[in-house]
């Protein structure tokens, strides 16, 4: 009967590749926790520093809404109501009248083929100073028309041409006509 003997408390056992490998995940992982924390803190200051932008933004707002709201109260009052009234009137008339018809309708006849007539123009300005044509014109054939769509498109001084309706030659009205919205070039 042969009986085993083992000197050792343990056994011996390959562990070093396991060990290895631990510790390259551990240290992987711990400088992936270095990172996210360097991440975290530059994320927190940079939170800091936009709130604080966001509250110098918002004092701002609210010393400007004080004055407005103190100015208009002002304008407000029943002996400057008149002025007011008076003042926005004149302005309006200003900005509309600031339209050079003598240039629009040189502008017009350059560009508006012979075989065509322009039988109403109505000029608008929007909130950007921009001026708008509102047009109806007349041709005895449709063709000419489409010239003067293609005309006003290739031109400099107008943009794009916005076709409402055409409407064929009546009894009353020799003419094809056509009504048509387009962008004028020309800066108030």
């Amino acid at each position: 009967m042969k009986i085993p003997i083992n000197l050792a408390s343990q056994p011996f056992r390959r562990d070093r590749a396991l060990f290895l490998a631990s510790l390259g995940v551990s240290l992987l992982l711990v400088a992936t926790l270095g990172a996210l924390t360097y991440l975290a803190r530059a994320d927190r200051s940079e939170r800091a520093e936009l709130s604080r932008e966001v509250d110098r933004l918002r004092a701002q707002v609210s010393t400007a809404s004080a004055d407005e709201s103190r100015l208009e109260s002002v304008l407000r009052q029943p002996a400057n109501a008149q002025v007011v009234e008076r003042s926005i009137f004149l302005n309006d008339l200003i900005y509309h009248k600031s339209i050079s018809w003598s240039r629009l309708f040189s502008d017009l006849e350059q560009t508006v083929p012979g075989s065509v007539q322009v039988l109403s123009l109505h000029p608008t300005v929007d909130n950007e100073n921009q001026v708008t044509l509102d047009m109806t014109v007349g041709a005895q054939s449709p063709l000419a028309l489409i010239e003067l769509l293609k005309a006003l498109e290739e031109s400099a001084r107008f943009g794009k041409v916005y076709n409402h309706s055409m409407l064929p030659p009546t009894q009353a009205e020799p003419l094809n006509r056509c009504r048509i919205t387009v962008n004028y070039a020309q800066k108030l």
